[in-house]
């Protein structure tokens, strides 16, 4: 079966839901301990969730939840092209050009010059280009995975490719499929023996949650929206050393900004309905808004993930859900008796799919492509009530 088009799976021109998957080539354990070798390469790991922050201040995608395996990682990420709308065009320009400096010159340079930024300002089509680009995921992918696979290649010496190939996307199509995939994503380091319990899972986005509650907090990595006059950067370019040049930019690109909390840059979870339903653009520099994704509070959602964390499926008798944790799934449709079947064996149920979510979400999703079913569509009807 071919794969999926990418403008079936996510529109950046539309607000919408995707769960992303990236694996390393050979599905080596590039970024864990490979077994092999015993070379440690856990401290990548580090290097993904700071270029997340980074990028999670830069594009008008919210970072719903995430996680970074020995080998692979997981991303829940939300287009908002409602959010880019309303930058300026130069607010545009320089978000881009923090990122793909494009120019040479820049290239050696922390902040792109203003001449750059002038020069974009007065390309309407290229400006409105990049807005579109600034809420797709296919171009937040490349500005995380390419950066890393440079990095690593680096410390390696070696060449070649780091990652497998493009990253797999599924559509989430529903507040159900939502909920399933990000308790699946923040259970994945259970899921691979790398943790026994979410408090343990670093490197995910409920560890991230769990640690800002008990106040802990980090050095922010967002990017500084600034840009630097263009005669003093040919200044900097004619008295500095190539070498000189490269370490400014190092210092630079390490530099972190005041303490935030430990989740400040991902999305917040709770949905708040009563708050103004329009983009809800953040103000605070290190995401793109203030809007939640689920309808259920922060405690609720931590304790369902850790009364699902610890289960086992397999047994012939369906673990009963509390009683307090019931009214969440029968809200969706869920049925509780099968919700540990669902998160745990998420892969068997929309692992071949492009989309992931109930039997009716699914079924008009693929009506809406033209096609007569979804994957998952029919094998997941044992998961869900009322279908």
């Amino acid at each position: 079966m071919p794969r999926t088009p990418r403008a079936e799976q996510f529109d950046p021109s539309q607000v919408g839901i995707v769960h992303l998957i990236q694996r390393c080539v050979r599905r080596s354990f590039l970024t864990g301990v490979d077994e092999t070798t015993g070379k440690d390469y856990s401290h990548r790991r580090e290097w993904i969730r700071c270029r997340l922050e980074r990028l999670a201040s830069v594009f008008g995608i919210d970072v719903l939840t995430y996680a970074i395996l020995s080998n692979h990682l997981h991303l829940v990420a939300r287009t908002r092209p409602d959010v880019v709308r309303e930058w300026s065009d130069k607010e545009v320009a320089i978000r881009w050009l923090r990122i793909f400096p494009g120019q040479r010159i820049d290239e050696h340079l922390a902040e792109p010059t203003t001449n750059s930024v002038d020069t974009l300002v007065n390309n309407t089509e290229r400006i409105q280009l990049i807005r579109l680009r600034l809420s797709d995921p296919s171009w937040f992918m490349k500005a995380l995975c390419e950066p890393i696979a440079r990095l690593a290649n680096f410390q390696d010496q070696a060449t070649g490719h780091f990652w497998e190939g493009r990253f797999k996307a599924q559509a989430i199509t529903d507040e159900a499929g939502l909920l399933a995939c990000s308790v699946y994503v923040d259970l994945n380091p259970i899921r691979a023996a790398l943790a026994s319990s979410p408090q343990e899972s670093i490197h995910t986005s409920a560890y991230d949650r769990i640690k800002a509650l008990e106040g802990k907090t980090i050095q922010s990595a967002a990017v500084e929206f600034v840009a630097i006059e263009t005669e003093e950067a040919g200044r900097i370019h004619r008295t500095s050393t190539p070498e000189q040049l490269r370490k400014r930019k190092a210092e630079a690109n390490k530099k972190r900004g005041p303490s935030i909390l430990r989740d400040a840059w991902l999305s917040p979870l709770t949905l708040n309905e009563r708050a103004n339903p329009g983009a809800q653009t953040s103000s605070s520099g290190v995401r793109a808004s203030d809007k939640g994704f689920l309808w259920m509070n922060l405690s609720d959602y931590l304790k369902l993930l850790k009364w699902t964390s610890q289960q086992r499926v397999g047994s012939i008798e369906k673990p009963n859900i509390p009683k307090d944790l019931e009214p969440i799934l029968q809200k969706v449709g869920i049925d509780g008796r099968m919700w540990c079947d669902l998160v745990w064996n998420f892969k068997k149920y929309f692992g071949r799919g492009s989309a992931a979510g109930s039997p009716k979400s699914l079924r008009e999703s693929a009506q809406n492509r033209n096609r007569k079913f979804a994957p998952g569509q029919n094998s997941s009807v044992v998961c869900f009530t009322g279908i």
